[in-house]
């Protein structure tokens, strides 16, 4: 089953609830500014909650997420070491982190190991590997292209915003309109009678765990390109909101039913519901209290729904 049409609208209803809420309780909240942030702000947790979502899909989970986003931004800051240019960097973050996802894919298919286990390990070795390779120390990274990905505009909407939405438009056409979307669906609802009926469920599950490291390092570059540095210790708040984005925007944990704009405005919803946080003076030691609650709340919601 790709997706329910009320499960669809529940995320829905939240966003409007939380603007609402937000518009009420503080005069800043739905001025343009402000959304532009909060929409800035959900960018990048979008595009890793969107592969995220194709491997729980596929019933499984990319604990690594975090780490493939932070050796994507060492890379940039590699390449900036050495001199070899931005662009470079981004191509390396990019093979790198695509690199990676196959990994994972190919020790959970074919090493025929739990994904929590599997990609639990990956997300400790790729932890190390970005603290190895930059000693674990920043570096600046100044660069015109990456400046204007993180403050630039087109039609007054975020560059940022504009890559995050492109990544969407094709993760939705892949998975709804191709016969990979429709296989990755039926590994998800039913691996072993797919796997009788003659579908190569192993493959789909590499290519689902390469698009989420894909996805992960196009964080990173993100990431990087926002705070304008490669940082190797910045990427772990990335994975329980990739998940909680994607539980949001009612993706089963049990595989079989998701889609991608549910993810997007689930990511839009968490940052929304932060920021209004920080509006209204709250810690940010509050605000992962606030999110598992939420998150929680949701996967009960869609529980009773099943």
């Amino acid at each position: 089953m790709r997706s329910d049409g009320f499960l669809d609208w529940i995320v829905v209803g939240a966003l409007i609830v939380v603007l609402a809420i937000g518009g009420l309780v503080s005069p800043l909240f739905l001025t343009i500014g402000n959304l532009t942030s909060i929409l800035i702000a959900c960018s990048l947790l979008a595009v890793i909650a969107i592969g995220q979502t194709f491997v729980i899909i596929v019933a499984g989970i990319d604990l690594s997420v975090g780490a493939v986003a932070q050796v994507s931004s060492v890379m940039i800051g590699i390449a900036v070491t050495h001199k070899w240019g931005v662009p470079v960097g981004i191509g390396m973050a990019l093979i790198a982190s695509l690199f990676f996802g196959v990994v994972n894919g190919l020790v959970v298919s074919v090493g025929k190991i739990s994904d929590f286990v599997a990609t639990l390990g990956t997300l400790s070795i790729l932890t190390g590997v970005a603290l190895v390779l930059s000693d674990g120390r920043p570096v600046g990274v100044i660069s015109p292209l990456l400046a204007e990905l993180a403050s630039g505009s087109f039609a007054r909407v975020p560059n940022i915003a504009l890559l995050a939405g492109t990544v969407a438009i094709v993760s939705h056409i892949a998975m709804f309109h191709t016969r990979f979307g429709m296989r990755l669906f039926a590994t998800g609802s039913n691996y072993e009678g797919s796997r009788n009926l003659g579908l190569d469920v192993g493959k789909m599950k590499i290519f689902a765990y390469a698009i989420c490291g894909l996805s992960s390092g196009i964080g990173g570059i993100m990431l990087t390109a926002r705070i304008g540095s490669a940082e190797p210790a910045v990427g772990s708040a990335y994975l329980l909101g990739s998940i909680a984005a994607s539980v949001l925007g009612g993706t089963s944990l049990f595989g079989g039913r998701g889609t991608v704009i549910g993810p997007v405005v689930g990511a839009f919803v968490l940052a929304a519901l932060h920021n209004l946080m920080t509006l209204r003076g709250i810690g940010v030691f509050y605000q992962p209290i606030v999110t598992g609650v939420v998150v929680i709340l949701f996967a009960l919601v869609y529980r009773l729904q099943r």
